[in-house]
């Protein structure tokens, strides 16, 4: 059953329920699923603050973009997104790179049967980290299941 919420003057309801934000008695007997009393604010969780400057990890080891970091960096960075590097093995040796261009930033190569812990592979590369730990790219191709 799918929940949606309606707007009625002086209280809300939920469709599909008898339950609603306004106070009163019920003409069930048992527990309501609301509350009298109003909750308290939330408070921020310590050591999560999101002001004063950054302190980035450094990004030659430690997988982050805009829109893709390691899961294990939640906190630490912000992104659009974050997943858990998968172990993969390379099918044929690779040249690994800085960045997804084959003319900059070569940071040495890959032999076939090499470990690299995936966290993206989209429009030909495969990024994340390579056997030393280091954070690059590599053809997609050259990368296993």
């Amino acid at each position: 059953m799918c929940l949606s919420s309606e707007r009625t003057t002086g209280q809300i309801s939920l469709k599909g329920s008898n339950d609603t934000s306004a106070p009163g008695a019920t003409a069930t007997s048992g527990p309501s699923s609301g509350s009298s009393q109003r909750s308290q604010p939330s408070r921020p969780v310590d050591g999560f603050g999101l002001s004063g400057t950054s302190d980035l990890p450094d990004p030659a080891t430690h997988a982050y973009r805009k829109d893709l970091a390691d899961a294990a960096l939640a906190g630490r960075v912000i992104a659009s997104h974050y997943a858990d590097p998968l172990v993969r093995h390379l099918v044929a040796d690779a040249t690994f790179l800085a960045e997804p261009d084959e003319e900059d930033g070569v940071l040495g190569t890959l032999g076939s049967g090499d470990e690299m812990r995936v966290l993206d592979i989209s429009r030909g590369w495969a990024w994340g980290y390579g056997p030393d730990g280091r954070v690059g790219y590599v053809r997609a191709e050259a990368v296993g299941v």
